[in-house]
């Protein structure tokens, strides 16, 4: 199986893509990494010269250099120093073949698309992939104990689609409205365990504001006694509320906001045993975690931009 499965060579100052290679794979998580690719390439000049995008299967590494930026898809399994090994190899051979004055002169996308096919004689990107994929190592000066001394003392910046999606919006002028409403992003369609969780979810916030307001009127009459159980009651109607807008909505933050609201319900639901047996605990807190694997687990809606040639 290969493990360097796509390479792509843009501008950095605006994304304009210079160059990639053919794959012939039509696998769904590749063709969702080559849109992000897309996406990425446009926030290039806020990102950091070296990054990586981790996804399931499937990573994207990247690393920046003189006005240009080479990309790569590669199998989680492929060590971080041998993606950025390929990438020092690509870089080489690009600034071999091309100088700065052509790539700042470039007008139109893909005007070196003859360093990527597989049908030219000089096809280096396509030449470095398979020899990454059958020998596993460095072919030109770079070597590979230099990478991974290089990446110990400066390694890539780890970062999400949400990051880059934020730090697109700010290169475009539109990132306090990202942030602050989420309504620019769209998240992937509503599965059946969403709409599941969702009913669930009010069934619980019912639940504990039918229970919270009920107690509340024994509690003005006996002196106040119960009220932490109200404020209990009452907390984890709007932890589910809250729940439920953040999985219906994108949002910035969004794995601290699921687990903060995931353990504020743990903790009421634990104060409230008692007023609750142990079968009533089990079904709000299960519910509370379903939610949240779900909220984490649903991810933006990538557009419909292919990279791929």
């Amino acid at each position: 199986m290969s493990l360097i499965l796509f390479a792509f060579v843009v501008r950095v100052r605006d994304g304009l893509p210079l160059s990639a290679s053919t794959d012939f794979l039509h696998n769904k998580e590749l063709q969702e990494r080559k849109q992000q690719l897309k996406v990425i390439s446009k926030s290039l000049c806020l990102l950091p010269e070296r990054g990586t995008v981790r996804g399931h299967e499937l990573n994207i590494h990247f690393l920046s250099s003189e006005g240009v930026s080479y990309m790569t898809v590669c199998a989680c399994s492929l060590p971080a120093a041998t993606a950025f090994c390929f990438l020092e190899d690509l870089r080489w051979e690009f600034t071999a073949c091309f100088d700065n004055s052509a790539v700042t002169l470039a007008s139109r996308p893909y005007p070196f698309l003859e360093f990527g096919k597989v049908t030219e004689k000089y096809s280096a990107i396509q030449k470095l992939q398979q020899h990454y994929n059958q020998k596993g190592g460095p072919s030109l000066e770079v070597t590979l104990a230099e990478v991974q001394e290089d990446l110990r003392t400066s390694p890539p910046q780890v970062l999400t689609m949400e990051d880059v999606a934020l730090t697109n919006g700010a290169a475009n002028g539109h990132v306090e409205q990202a942030a602050a409403s989420g309504q620019s992003q769209r998240l992937e369609p509503i599965s059946a365990p969403g709409i599941l969780s969702l009913v669930l979810n009010i069934m619980c916030a019912a639940l504990n504001l039918i229970r919270g307001v009920h107690l509340m009127e024994y509690t003005f009459q006996d002196d106040y006694d119960g009220l932490w159980n109200v404020v209990a009651f009452l907390l984890a109607f709007l932890c589910c509320v809250c729940q439920c807008h953040l999985y219906l909505f994108h949002t910035c933050q969004k794995k601290l906001k699921a687990f903060t609201l995931l353990t504020l319900i743990i903790l009421c639901n634990a104060f409230l045993f008692g007023p609750r047996n142990i079968w009533q605990l089990v079904f709000h807190m299960s519910v509370a975690c379903l939610s949240t694997l779900l909220t984490l687990h649903r991810k933006l809606l990538d557009r419909n931009m292919d990279c791929g040639v």
